[in-house]
């Protein structure tokens, strides 16, 4: 006997325990509103949405934070359905790839550990803002799916013209720094944005530097005429008119390298403070100089010097005001897969290193700011052994905080139940985890195996190893459609040791 003819006799058209990522899922994708198939802790995790707050869950691989995750964005996407005047920005920061590589080609490759030792809160900000940013523009704009830009209003535009000029020139600012538009048409966009904000023409040119070069073109003409053509052909003050056109350039000339050294100038401070800003030096430049000089003025550009995250929380409190004016209550920012990265390759120190600056205070109660941190076990054991003056600049205890992301035997049964009833080819089937076992098995039995198992992964492991042990026992011939207690005993030890194997760093999974 075969899994299939087995699933396919209790009217199971599909495996209903073969999954190993949520991502990839696609029973959890018909199950994601399923009461029973929410982790009790999940309404903690989420909270209200028209107030979002920090939340931090730690679990093992296989516990359901990706499954966690994907249930928050379709949550998310719920509300803003039936929410319309209290919406929130989801702000997917999963991916942190980019960030890293952005961090390293800047600081010239110092190797994967001194990179995740120097590791900054504000490179973090810089890469949830440009997130955000990008997803607000792409909803502004309409460039991008429901699903990859902000549920804006539908008089988005009329309100973006009817916005104060000073958020429209704040909105301009996080544009230069952050938008990373698909394709990278990033002028293109840019001056689609311009456009749409109604900051005012600038010449593609600097006046200044025009004027400059015509003065001094003015200038040599007339020395040249003074000198060379004959006295009684000129005017007795073409001398001093050349004098005065050689001042003015002069002077214009002056005028143009300060201008051009200031805005330089910026421009160098911003790159070095910010390496994640994903902007090269003359992109940066040609941007900012479309800006009015009396518009660049007091932003809070990220520079060297003095406490480097102020910039980046006043930039988000301008953006969640920005988003407030178009309907929303603020952004959630999910944190997962913290252990994929290319440079941390699953190393709790390197994790440690990536995870610790968000431990701050200031940046996980920011107004209007949900920080949703999935993190991984190994890092819940490395924060019990901080001392008091981490906790103390943390204030985990003003979070939301689920210490372990651990399912009890119960709900893990209920959970395999609704998977089966979401595969049975009768959408109204009652069928039950204990019907694909022997009558001395029962419900209690399964409960306390699944209950060993502690996470979905490795209980669907479990179930189906225990399904195909005993089709490899019987024969088609011999109808045996009900997995006898000794298999499932047997099983049961197996996966336990591999379950303990795997949490002391003995097994691969």
């Amino acid at each position: 006997m075969n899994p299939t003819s087995f699933f396919a006799h209790h009217g199971i058209v599909e495996n209903p325990f073969g999954a190993e990522e949520a991502r990839h899922d696609p029973v959890y994708e018909r199950l994601v509103f399923k009461p029973e198939c929410a982790h009790p802790e999940f309404d903690k995790v989420i909270g209200t949405l028209d107030h979002p707050h920090a939340a931090i869950v730690f679990g093992e691989k296989g516990a359901g934070k990706t499954a966690l995750r994907l249930l928050i964005g379709r949550k998310i996407g719920e509300h803003n359905r039936e929410k319309q005047k209290k919406r929130v920005l989801l702000v997917p920061y999963d991916d942190m790839n980019p960030v890293l590589d952005l961090v390293a080609r800047h600081r010239g490759g110092p190797g994967a550990d001194a990179l995740m030792k120097g590791f900054r809160l504000p490179d973090h900000q810089d890469a949830m803002l440009g997130i955000a940013v990008t997803r607000f523009l792409d909803g502004l704009l309409g460039t991008a799916g429901d699903e990859e830009g902000a549920a804006l209003p539908a008089d988005a535009r009329d309100r973006l013209r009817r916005l104060p000029r000073e958020q429209r020139v704040e909105l301009a600012v996080l544009a230069s720094l952050y938008d990373r538009p698909r394709g990278g048409n990033l002028p293109g966009r840019w001056q689609e944005v311009r456009r749409r904000l109604k900051l005012g023409w600038r010449l593609p040119f600097s006046a200044s530097k025009v004027g400059a070069i015509i003065a001094t073109v003015a200038a040599a003409g007339l020395f040249i005429a003074a000198r060379w053509v004959k006295p009684q052909g000129l005017p007795t003050w073409t001398s001093l008119a050349a004098g005065i056109a050689a001042a003015v350039a002069g002077l214009l000339w002056i005028v143009w390298l300060w201008r051009h050294g200031r805005l330089w100038n910026l421009v160098r401070k911003i790159r070095a403070e910010a390496p994640a800003v994903d902007r090269t030096a003359p992109q940066l430049r040609a941007m900012l100089r479309q800006l009015a000089p009396r518009d660049r003025a007091n932003q809070p550009w990220p520079q060297p010097g003095g406490d480097g995250t102020n910039a980046r929380y006043e930039l988000t409190r301008k953006f969640v005001e920005l988003l407030r004016a178009f309907d929303h209550a603020g952004m959630i920012v999910l944190i997962d897969r913290i252990d994929e990265p290319t440079l941390v390759a699953g190393r709790p120190e390197r994790m440690r290193a990536l995870v610790w600056p968000l431990f701050e205070s200031k940046f996980l109660q920011q107004e209007g700011v949900g920080i949703k941190m999935l993190l991984p076990i190994e890092l819940r054991y490395l924060v019990h052994r901080e001392g008091a003056d981490f906790f103390q600049e943390a204030r985990l205890d003003k979070q939301s905080v689920v210490d372990r992301l651990a399912w009890s035997g119960a709900t893990l049964y209920d959970l395999c139940t609704a998977r089966m009833r979401a595969c049975h080819r009768e959408k109204e089937s009652r069928i039950s985890l204990s019907d694909l076992f022997a009558e001395d098995v029962g419900r209690e039995a399964l409960v306390n195996a699944l209950a060993q198992m502690a996470q979905p992964r490795d209980a669907f492991k479990l179930l189906y190893s225990a399904i195909r042990e005993h089709c490899q026992r019987v024969g088609e011939e011999e109808q045996e459609y009900r997995v006898p207690r000794f298999v499932l005993d047997a099983v049961r030890k197996e996966q336990a040791q591999r379950v303990s194997e795997l949490q002391r760093g003995l097994a691969p999974g």
